[in-house]
This record gives structure tokens, sequence and C-alpha cells, in this order.
């Protein structure tokens, strides 16, 4: 079972927001979307871009640095051209938590 991380309250991230957190050695950025949170790799795999300071539409973030897309809910990219990884989240009352590990 993997292990779990706070990161803020869901009063800290309001809907259609994302914020980037470390967690152990890794920044993950987490998006509240359709009154869901969802925690992806914060770096885009082309050159590095923020992907918490990307724009969303929908479930899509799109990269602030060069417009790579990826689905929040599972990392993928539309295009094909890459993934990010992308983490559990749980929402315990107000409290959001990310897992260590990212999804296999």
């Amino acid at each position: 079972m993997p292990k779990f991380v706070r990161v803020a309250s869901t009063a800290e991230i309001p809907p259609g927001a994302a914020r980037a957190f470390t967690i152990g050695d890794r920044e993950i950025a987490v998006f509240h979307v359709a009154d869901r949170f969802y925690a992806i790799d914060n770096m885009c795999p082309h050159q590095g871009g923020p992907l918490a300071e990307g724009w969303v539409e929908g479930t899509t973030v799109t990269c602030p640095w060069h417009a790579w897309c990826f689905n929040v809910t599972d990392g993928t990219s539309p295009l094909g051209l890459s993934l990010v990884d992308t983490f559990e989240v749980q929402v315990d009352g107000s409290e959001i938590s990310v897992s260590l590990e990212p999804r296999t």
C-alpha cells in the first residue's frame, strides 16, 4: 500500500487551480478539476516547464513554456508525444494527501 503525504487543504487549491509541492525528491502538481483532485509530475518532459503554471481546459493542462499538453487524470499526451507520472490522491475531509510513489 502506498504511503501518502499531506500537501494542502482543499481550500488552498480552489476549483480550476493548481499548485506545485515538493514531495520527497519530486515536484508534484496538484490540480482541482471538476470537484476532483489529480496529481502529476510538475515537470514537462519536453524542457522541464512547470505544469502547475500551465493552462487547464477540462482535464488537459498545457505547459506554459512550449504548449505540450497532458491529461491530468492519466498523464497521457493527446498527441502521443510523451507522458508524465501520475500519483494517487486522497482527500480526507478537507485534507489533500498525495502518494510518495507514482502509479505503475
